[in-house]
């Protein structure tokens, strides 16, 4: 079997970094599942009470996060499907040339990547994204989502504490070895 080695250049590859590929993959087959599950058992909008403030509702967005532009006519379709593409390309690109001791940024690039294609996904073969977890308080109810989104959202929260506490000491760290 060949061993794979790192290449150099703009497809610079390290081979450690499949591990982050396979988390994508992983958070991907997570979502599709849990999305097939909804869609099979759940009748569209109607409540599935599980917890006091959980409900699984099944449910189309046909726009972008919380629905936003969902009733603009159809054109969101294709602004969002080229924007995860482009975006997952980007990423795909980064999260590959991570360096062996990158542990937080790879892993939020890795889950924000199988966010985007898990939506991706679901944009290209049903022409909208399947959103089933519905939480509310009271009256006050957040807009439902998925498996996808939820991997975006902890990926981006994981890539804020990132940049904006990990960097400042990768960057004392490298000046350290400079002086």
């Amino acid at each position: 079997m060949p061993k794979l080695e790192a290449k150099k250049g703009l497809f610079q590859f390290y081979p450690h970094n499949l591990i982050w590929l396979g988390l994508s993959i992983l958070a991907i087959i997570i979502d599709q599942w849990t999305k097939w599950i909804a869609s099979t058992h759940l009748n569209y909008a109607d409540p599935v009470p599980v917890l006091p403030f959980l409900n699984w509702t099944l449910l189309h967005n046909y726009g972008a996060a919380f629905s936003f532009l969902s009733d603009a006519g159809g054109w969101q379709h294709y602004l969002f499907t080229g924007l995860a593409g482009i975006v997952s390309i980007i990423f795909i690109f980064w999260l590959m040339r991570m360096p062996k001791n990158a542990m937080i940024l790879p892993a939020a690039i890795a889950l924000i990547l199988g966010g985007a294609l898990g939506n991706l996904i679901d944009r290209m073969t049903l022409g909208y994204v399947v959103d089933f977890i519905h939480i509310y308080y009271q009256n006050h109810h957040f807009p439902a989502f998925n498996i996808a989104d939820s991997a975006i959202t902890i990926g981006t929260i994981l890539l804020l504490i990132d940049t904006f506490f990990l960097e400042k000491q990768r960057i004392q760290r490298a000046e350290v070895k400079h002086d």
